[in-house]
């Protein structure tokens, strides 16, 4: 790769650069400050595009790229220090827990091209599922409803509906058996 290739200036950020800079400066200390409180976690967000549903909860040290580009369900729970990395819209479905440490990753680069483009893709994570501690969500995945991915894992694909993906010995999937119909 020649990174002094590299042209990013086809990349639609979404938002004029006042606006950017607004939320840069102003909005994402306070959003990803300890500070406790969720309601005016909520009010920025909304204040510079995000639709936030009703009753969701926003933790501390939660940090957001655009809220222009993040959709959030009724009741879900944005954990304490989770990064969405929202180059492309992140779509977070009703009652679903991103757990604290999460990252959520919308781009990356075509390493098999010299000038190293970049490549985004949208993450979607359907009704009541749970993406547990320290997991990672690839650009392109969706997460199925009342789906589990266990702590720590790295998806790169799409997870089915009533799933738990986890790394138990032997075993990488298995149906979720809670009687769960979301």
């Amino acid at each position: 790769m020649r990174l002094d290739r590299f042209d990013n200036r086809g990349f639609d950020r979404g938002r004029g650069r006042l606006v950017e800079a607004l939320w840069i400066g102003v909005a994402h200390p306070l959003v990803a400050s300890s500070i406790p409180g969720s309601g005016w976690r909520r009010a920025l967000l909304r204040m510079f595009g995000a639709r936030i549903g009703t009753g969701v909860v926003v933790k501390p040290r939660v940090r957001v790229k655009f809220p222009w580009r993040l959709v959030v369900g009724d009741h879900s729970w944005l954990g304490e220090n989770i990064w969405i990395d929202n180059l492309a819209e992140v779509t977070v479905g009703a009652h679903c827990c991103l757990s604290q440490d999460v990252y959520i990753c919308t781009g990356s680069h075509d390493w098999s091209r010299e000038t190293f483009d970049l490549v985004t893709r949208p993450v979607r994570i359907e009704d009541g599922a749970w993406v547990a501690a320290r997991a990672s969500v690839a650009p392109g995945v969706t997460i199925g409803a009342g789906a589990v991915v266990a702590f720590g894992m790295v998806v790169t694909r799409d997870v089915a509906r009533h799933v738990i993906v986890s790394l138990e010995p032997g075993l990488r999937t298995r149906p979720r058996s809670d009687g769960s119909t979301t």
